[in-house]
């Protein structure tokens, strides 16, 4: 997936990765390390023993190709596994190795997630390998890590530890993690409420061989302010997704009507952490700008703005406790307070498979509703101004998150029939 992290130093790409992955939750002050290989043979990684939260690129270790360090700081106590693995597997060029705590839940329970419970999950990760225990920082770490990366694999969960995962560079290394640490969260979250189901693998050879956007290459585009002032609203929006966990790096869509049917909407195979204005693509008449793809699902954004006047934005994509609804088919009562039903009302689930192009499904474009799940695959919110339809999917995540929650100390008690219709006629009337 591109990305403009490639273009960086590998230490600004370190200390910007680390970063996010800190402010996400997923490692400690003192927990997780990153390294990239260079093409000289020489390993850059982050220090021993400095905060990961203010990481700066000043503090990135070199291991020389000869064994030399240069730095102010000893290398990462974990630096030996990672050379083993650009030892023993050439075409990995970055190693991440951290302990979000959803990865650690199974690797303390002795389990692989099932990268079967998304649509794109499996193609991301790919297999999944496990490392039996061993002394965190030793030789033999390194030694049963690179085993496992010998059969194949680029993600390996470590018994009793965390995850370690390898990428053609660090930002396939980072889409990788962060795909296989959603996988964990919506298993877990989604067995607090029922029981995960999961996609055969003919279901997913079905999304992944869905044709790209057919729509024509217009022949000339115009960039009008108007149109240039979305295009940073989307951008500042995806970015935000991914800053909050609402959004990865793989997978999210963001669109927003320009004028009548035409639109802006997201690219795929773009890095959404790093989007830009550039990247976004316009649709005008049912064509597309030239030489870009607009996102796989162009054309549910393009029906839906097409039948649905009111609607001026769309945000498609996967949130932890939002996807646990939809991996187990849970209905997603949003009666827990008064604002949650105002803004969002009932949300519908469609069957997976449903949102695929041949299928045309009326219950997602023609009876839009403000939010609706699909099943093992993602969420819809729409809205009218782009900053509104991103608060009703914060609003619809935070309304999952109180119910995933809420289950352990008993079952929710909603608001009752009555009161919903105190709310109607008080707010949408």
């Amino acid at each position: 997936m591109a990305s403009k992290l490639n273009l960086e130093h590998p230490r600004d790409q370190i200390t910007k990765i680390i970063s996010r992955i800190y402010k996400r939750g997923m490692t400690t002050t003192s927990g997780g390390n990153i390294s990239i290989i260079d093409d000289n043979g020489d390993i850059w990684v982050t220090p021993s023993a400095i905060d990961k939260g203010s990481l700066k690129s000043s503090d990135i270790i070199c291991v020389r190709k000869d064994g030399t360090v240069v730095g102010k700081h000893k290398p990462s106590s974990e630096f030996p596994f990672h050379k083993a693995i650009y030892d023993i597997r050439p075409d990995i060029k970055s190693v991440i190795h951290a302990h979000p705590p959803a990865l650690v839940s199974f690797s303390i329970v002795r389990q692989i997630p099932n990268t079967n419970i998304i649509s794109q999950a499996k193609h991301v990760c790919g297999p999944i390998g496990y490392a039996p225990y061993e002394l965190p920082g030793s030789h033999k770490l390194g030694d049963v890590i690179a085993e496992e990366f010998k059969k194949g694999f680029k993600a390996v969960i470590m018994e009793n530890h965390g995850t370690v995962l390898g990428g053609s560079d660090l930002n396939d290394a980072f889409e990788r993690f962060e795909a296989l640490e959603l996988c964990a969260r919506t298993i877990l979250y989604g067995s607090q409420i029922g029981t995960p189901n999961y996609l055969t693998d003919n279901q997913i050879e079905q999304f992944e061989s869905q044709t790209q956007s057919t729509l024509p290459e217009m022949a000339t585009t115009e960039y009008p302010s108007d149109e240039v002032e979305k295009r940073l609203e989307i951008c500042n929006i995806v970015k935000r997704s991914c800053e909050q966990g609402l959004m990865i790096s793989s997978y999210g869509t963001v669109s927003m009507r320009w004028k009548g049917d035409d639109f802006l909407i997201t690219p795929t195979h773009v890095n959404r952490w790093d989007m830009a204005i550039e990247d976004i693509v316009q649709i005008k008449d049912g064509q597309r700008e030239a030489g870009k793809n607009p996102s796989r699902a162009t054309w549910i954004h393009q029906e839906i703005y097409k039948r649905n006047p009111k609607v001026n934005s769309i945000i498609m994509t996967q949130s932890p406790y939002l996807m646990a609804f939809s991996v187990t088919k849970s209905y997603l009562n949003v009666r827990t307070i008064p604002e949650s039903w105002i803004f969002l009302q009932d949300i519908p689930m469609v069957e997976y498979g449903t949102h695929f192009k041949a299928n045309n499904n009326s219950q997602i474009i023609d009876d839009c509703t403000t939010a609706l799940i699909i099943e093992n695959d993602s969420v819809i919110v729409t809205g009218d101004k782009l900053l509104q339809t991103f608060d009703y999917l914060e609003v619809a995540e935070f309304s999952a998150k109180s119910i995933v929650l809420g289950n352990s100390l008993g079952n929710m008690v909603p608001i009752n029939d009555d009161q919903v219709e105190e709310l109607r006629q008080k707010f949408l009337t």
